[in-house]
């Protein structure tokens, strides 16, 4: 059957008509028999999930643009939001935090970096919203700035943004592969009408649009085959309650007017993508795992993975300030999702996939290849490991059911891939080691030791013949 993820109904428990409206277009094969045994009376778990990156770093941003102190309230504290962090207060912008980073107070600079003195240079680690969302914010501004980051960085394309940044004027420089590092001599810049090719990340058009309050006249913006729309959803959010305006133009443009931006406090809610590792946890161990904090009114799109949680057959709650999942027993496949637009949870659905009773294809991820790893390889290649066969195209994946073997996970220094394959560790125990665990602290460094307090059969996987955790 194949569907596309509609958002998380409210308020409903319902799975057994999820799939009712779909086509079949996957048969099925001899099924798992891996089945998780619902926990009938059991304790409902709290998972403590972090505040989310997309949020949190967007609103640093906005903070640093802004007239007067923001204040953000339960920030995520990881790498990379600590690597944008460190290069905004480089870029002149003072942050502070309370004691424990309850709260950090930015003070905006009522616009851009100004440092017309000398060459700033700026160091975004691993951190890909560093790398596209700083260069249009200092290109409004004046001076000259190098940002650079990891070889994992560098390899990450920059092509789609410079080539905008190029056509509103801004002087960019960079090597002839359209990556780090990357030089902007900053003028200030007039608005303009643009198209962004969108094909390779969201990320592109959402540096593009925060900027744009900082131009000198209107923006209008034509996106260009848009992958992850929810992710610039989420920023034209952030930018209204910062107080800019944007409009819809016709034929799908988006309208940028002039005018910056307005300091305010703001709460960071739970971020979704983590939290599809718990909810995956309670659909494969038959338990019930509630997030608070994160419910119908959020402005992740992450939070319909659920959704697809609800096709595998799990039971699905989502009120107003919370979302709660139950496994229900033996996951269901046989159907086809597109998760084009929430691809950073489709790791955690193939992850999973071969406890279901029939095959599951996930298509529309062929951006997923460019993030920090080629994800659908790697999921690819480490189900294998495991004795799953799998099957891939340019934008595809089908996972069919089985039973996996001990296997060694190789992460490629991607956090999603060690958090997705520590969940399908829980419900085969022992089966799993991952070469690099710790590369979970670029989103939620704690995130071995929340799942053991959940689930305590949980063990940190750690493989001791791994490599040297020296990007760390």
């Amino acid at each position: 059957m194949s569907t596309d993820l509609p958002a998380p109904a409210t308020a409903t428990a319902s799975s057994a008509s999820a799939t009712a409206t779909a086509t079949a277009t996957v048969t099925a094969t001899a099924p798992a028999t891996v089945t998780a045994s619902p926990a009938p009376g059991s304790a409902v778990l709290t998972a403590r999930v972090p505040g989310s990156k997309s949020i949190t770093n967007r609103a640093l941003l906005l903070a640093a643009a802004a007239s007067g102190t923001t204040r953000l309230h339960a920030p995520l504290v990881s790498d990379d939001t600590l690597a944008f962090r460190t290069a905004l207060t480089d870029l002149g912008v003072p942050v502070r935090s309370t004691p424990r980073d309850e709260c950090w107070e930015v003070d905006g600079l009522a616009g851009a970096p100004d440092q017309a003195a000398a060459p700033t240079r700026i160091w975004c680690a691993d951190a890909g919203t560093a790398a596209r969302f700083l260069p249009p914010f200092v290109a409004t501004g004046r001076g000259t700035f190098v940002f650079d980051g990891t070889d994992q960085l560098r390899a990450r394309p920059l092509r789609p943004l410079l080539d905008a940044l190029t056509r509103l004027g801004a002087t960019v420089r960079t090597p002839a592969d359209g990556a780090l590092p990357l030089e902007v001599d900053a003028r200030g810049l007039d608005g303009g009408e643009i198209a962004v090719d969108s094909s390779l990340s969201s990320q592109y058009l959402s540096g593009l649009l925060m900027a744009a309050p900082g131009l000198r006249t209107p923006l209008v913006l034509r996106p260009r085959r848009l992958v992850s729309r929810p992710y610039a959803d989420m920023t034209r959010a952030l930018m209204a309650r910062f107080g800019a305006r944007v409009t819809d133009g016709p034929d799908g443009t988006m309208v940028v007017h002039p005018g910056g931006y307005t300091a305010v406090d703001l709460a960071i809610e739970p971020d979704a993508s983590t939290a599809s590792y718990f909810f995956a946890a309670a659909a494969v161990t038959g338990r019930t795992v509630t997030v608070p904090g994160l419910g119908a009114g959020s402005v992740q799109g992450d939070l319909r993975f659920v959704e697809a949680l609800r096709l595998l057959g799990a039971r699905v709650e989502v009120s107003e300030d919370a979302t709660t999942v139950t496994g229900t027993g033996r996951l269901r496949g046989g159907f086809t999702l597109d998760m084009g637009d929430i691809s950073d949870t489709f790791m955690t659905l193939a992850a999973i996939a071969p406890l279901a009773d029939a095959p599951v294809t996930v298509r529309g991820v062929a951006h997923a290849r460019l993030k920090e790893s080629d994800r659908v390889a790697a999921v690819a290649e480490n189900l294998r490991a495991c004795g799953i066969e799998t099957a891939e195209g340019p934008d595809w994946i089908t996972v069919r059911p089985g039973v996996p073997r001990r296997a060694h996970v190789v992460c490629r220094r991607d956090h999603r891939i060690a958090m997705s394959f520590s969940v399908l560790g829980l419900a085969v125990p022992g089966t799993i080691s991952l070469d690099d665990p710790a590369c979970v602290a670029k989103t939620f460094p704690g995130f071995h030791e929340e799942l053991r307090r959940l689930f305590p059969g949980h063990r940190r996987p750690l493989n001791p013949v791994g490599p040297a955790e020296e990007h760390r």
